[in-house]
């Protein structure tokens, strides 16, 4: 189907940078699969992964997840690819040469690159998090050989409005806890004191944040007055689940953005510490789709000028460029864990940096 505004120019322009996009994915993550085989293969013998598992839970997920990774560095190189191939070819020449202005050209790309940052979006949203469960459970098991944490001590969260949860000992492995108190705060003063020698989750249960407390022993203080209860047994509706005591490696990957935005807000309004790793995450999958259009913007810009050394000058500097856009990806997001920069500043920081770029060579691009 033929969109009306699109001339054949723009259908060519598309064609050539999503065909050319595509191509250096599977050319450049085929290439990656070889050598991490090659370097992993020992470890997979000695720990003795089944081959099923290595192609099925570890591989099938690695290509998506590491295309959607490195989406940038392959949206220059495509870009700079086929754009410096016309310039040699003197069709940007022809193009302005029959009315078509700069600003003109720039469409198709564009909307190449609203392709790219929607797919991006998607898979970094919802697709990715799902794959990455199965990667990373891969790479502890067979790869790494670390084990995620199964129990906690002496863990302490707030559950709702003036409701401070205690446990001091959490078994990941039965979702038992040992030693739990619930205290229940009105004005800053303590009305409710809960204390139970054990907490086990109901895992079975289709109610969420089930409980089941034994040993239960209520002291309710109304002023002078204090009412004590006592029960053997007794299920109860607490806001917390065995996630929250136990922090897994990675674990922001694995979050879907609605299960990541729910987590944020939830550990916040527990007064949890530095949620910024997780924070960090969820604004970044916002801005690096948008990284397409300023990436091809400046990709375009370089190399729609022909060049007496061909493509190899242009394919440099895009490459220069993109690995320092993913080295400054690294680093803000390090300074908001480490040095308490802004989330929301580490996540759009790269893209507010590079825009100034895009519009400086946008200028000095010839017309």
């Amino acid at each position: 189907m033929k969109i009306p505004f699109l001339k054949r120019i723009d259908r060519y322009i598309i064609a050539k940078f999503l065909g050319t996009y595509f191509f250096s994915i599977v050319l450049i993550i085929s290439i990656g699969v070889v050598f991490d085989f090659n370097e992993n293969v020992d470890r997979f013998t000695e720990s003795h992964a089944p081959w099923r598992a290595i192609v099925m839970q570890y591989y099938l997920n690695f290509i998506p997840y590491y295309a959607n990774l490195f989406s940038a560095l392959f949206v220059f190189i495509s870009v700079i690819f086929f754009t410096t191939k016309l310039a040699d070819g003197s069709e940007f020449i022809a193009m302005i040469s029959a009315g078509i202005s700069y600003r003109r050209l720039l469409l198709p790309y564009m909307i190449s690159s609203a392709v790219i940052a929607a797919l991006t979006f998607y898979l970094g949203a919802e697709v990715i998090p799902r794959s990455s469960v199965k990667r990373l459970a891969f790479e502890n098991t067979y790869k790494k050989r670390k084990k995620n944490p199964t129990y906690a001590e002496k863990v302490q969260l707030q559950v709702d409005t003036g409701v401070i949860a205690y446990m001091e000992h959490f078994d990941g492995i039965v979702k038992t806890g040992r030693h739990f108190s619930l205290d229940k705060f009105e004005n800053k003063k303590l009305v409710s004191h809960l204390s139970a020698t054990s907490a086990v989750y109901d895992t079975l249960s289709d109610v969420r944040y089930q409980w089941h407390l034994n040993d239960v022993t209520i002291r309710e203080l109304r002023g002078l007055r204090e009412k004590i209860t006592h029960y053997d047994r007794l299920d109860s509706i607490i806001r917390m689940e065995p996630q929250d005591f136990l922090f897994i490696r990675d674990q922001q990957e694995t979050m879907t953005n609605a299960e990541l935005r729910e987590y944020i807000d939830k550990q916040r309004n527990r007064g949890s510490g530095n949620l910024s790793i997780f924070e960090v995450e969820y604004y970044k999958r916002y801005a690096s789709p948008l990284a397409a259009f300023i990436l091809s913007s400046i990709g375009m810009s370089l190399s729609s000028r022909k060049r007496k050394g061909g493509m190899g000058f242009s394919l440099g500097i895009g490459i220069a460029l993109s690995a320092t856009y993913i080295l400054l990806q690294g680093l803000s997001a390090a300074f908001s864990t480490n040095a308490g920069m802004h989330p929301a500043l580490a996540a759009w920081m790269p893209n507010i940096l590079y825009t100034f770029v895009a519009i400086y060579l946008y200028h000095k691009a010839p017309k």
